[in-house]
């Protein structure tokens, strides 16, 4: 059960009510210095197609029957916030980043070590002894990022160091997108943070980007039938035409009782919880959920990705690995958590193939493998298979980087189009280290 709520908290709740309409539309992501990384490229870059598109031909449509029943169960998880009471979070994931930054030198960007009394003062601030002291039920009104810890300070393991330092803020956990259900723990001693529990995702999300929502609220926004952006990069504006949030491809708006219209979440000037109309600016950027399975669509939807900066948790608006599979699969009714390794769990079935020798492994992914709705997985890292071209199997990923033999990376910075060897023409590159060396299963959905 919800514990009782005081006075003053029960201000935060409100009733849901309609009132005049946002608009959700077409815009861009604002350029950062994750757009000035390296940006390394490789022979198949130039050598395979990189339109997404080529590769759909290859789709075989999804049933309805299926995309319903994963689309049912898509809703379950991402709704299942809102049915906790304590945190269900495992407790070796639980505290991580207390046991992290405690058990070794963490540092700034600018390779300076971060004092103990810095991270001390952090830890104290999370105050994890009051676990479930709240358990109040929220949800995002803006996309957010998720903190390990209560603070917008980034910390490094050791910048000096191969795959380390910038963009690899390991307290950036993840990011949320706008109209997330959460569960929320406790606050920070500060009160400026909460500690949520989302459906793919847990830490520390600040008190401005949430509201507080009760069952009236949580009764209306659940309609039953819900759509998603299918364009990346939007902008939802209010009746003043006032930037709210940037909208990534992937989030979610429940389509409102009139059809015409979509739900999102607001926090009104008494820190109220109302449901608020949404108009978008065309259709083109907005679909219900489950959007068919069929090559126009994978194909529509994969093209918003190719050649988004590497963003590491879903930091500076971007996107990593597991959230470029997670944003493109959503929109299809498929449910994925927020790292490869949980990932790699999600799937109806998993074919291994860790230890087949490299031609053997080649041709059981193209054999076994569905174009667009299969992923392929090595522990850290994981990737959409796209169909094959030439006898090779071909991926789209959010790709950091190439080993090479010196132990240091040719970084590709971005979403790409490749075989499963990158970097196969170069001299320079760690022949264990290629993907198709590394790749241990094919996730089928």
């Amino acid at each position: 059960m919800i514990k009782k709520l005081t006075l003053a908290t029960l201000l935060l709740f409100g009733f849901s009510s309609l009132s005049a309409d946002y608009t959700l539309k077409v815009s861009h992501r604002n350029k950062s210095k994750i757009d000035r990384m390296p940006k390394g490229k490789v022979a198949d870059m130039r050598k395979i197609p990189q339109d997404p598109a080529y590769y759909a031909k290859q789709v075989k449509p999804m049933s309805k029957s299926k995309q319903k029943k994963l689309d049912r169960e898509f809703n379950r998880k991402y709704f299942k916030p809102w049915t906790l009471s304590r945190l269900d979070i495992p407790k070796k994931d639980f505290g991580w980043e207390t046991r992290f930054v405690s058990k070794g030198k963490i540092y700034r960007e600018n390779k300076k070590v971060i004092p103990s009394y810095v991270y001390k003062k952090w830890i104290r601030n999370a105050q994890m002894h009051k676990k479930d002291s709240k358990r109040f039920h929220a949800i995002t009104i803006r996309r957010t990022n998720v903190k390990a810890l209560p603070t917008s300070t980034a910390f490094y393991r050791d910048p000096r160091k191969v795959g380390e330092g910038f963009p690899f803020d390991y307290n950036q956990n993840s990011a949320l997108h706008i109209n997330v259900p959460l569960y929320i723990s406790h606050y920070s001693k500060d009160r400026r943070w909460a500690y949520v529990r989302a459906s793919y995702a847990f830490g520390w999300v600040k008190i401005t980007d949430l509201t507080l929502v009760d069952n009236k609220f949580k009764k209306t926004f659940k309609t039953g039938t819900y759509a998603m952006t299918v364009k990346d990069n939007l902008r939802l504006y209010n009746e003043k035409n006032k930037p709210l949030s940037i909208v990534k491809l992937g989030a979610l708006f429940p389509i409102s009782k009139d059809g015409k219209s979509y739900l999102t979440a607001k926090k009104n000037s008494l820190g109220h919880a109302m449901i608020h109309k949404v108009h978008a600016e065309t259709l083109r950027i907005i679909a219900k959920k489950p959007l068919p399975f069929t090559p126009k669509n994978v194909a529509m939807l994969a093209k918003e990705f190719y050649g988004e900066p590497y963003g590491w948790g879903g930091a500076y608006e971007c996107r990593d690995c597991s959230a470029t599979t997670r944003d493109f699969l959503g929109p299809f009714g498929i449910f994925l958590r927020r790292n490869s390794s949980k990932q790699a769990k999600d799937g109806t079935s998993v074919t291994y193939i860790k230890g087949l020798p490299k031609r053997a492994k080649k041709k059981k992914i193209i054999r076994e493998a569905e174009p667009f709705r299969s992923l392929l997985h090595v522990p850290g890292h994981i990737v959409l298979y796209l169909g094959q071209y030439k006898g090779e199997p071909v991926i789209m990923h959010t790709y950091w980087g190439i080993r090479k033999k010196n132990g240091s990376k040719l970084v590709t910075g971005r979403t790409i189009i490749t075989t499963t060897e990158p970097g196969k023409e170069r001299r320079d590159i760690k022949e264990s280290s290629k993907l198709i060396n590394t790749l241990k299963n094919i996730i089928h959905f």
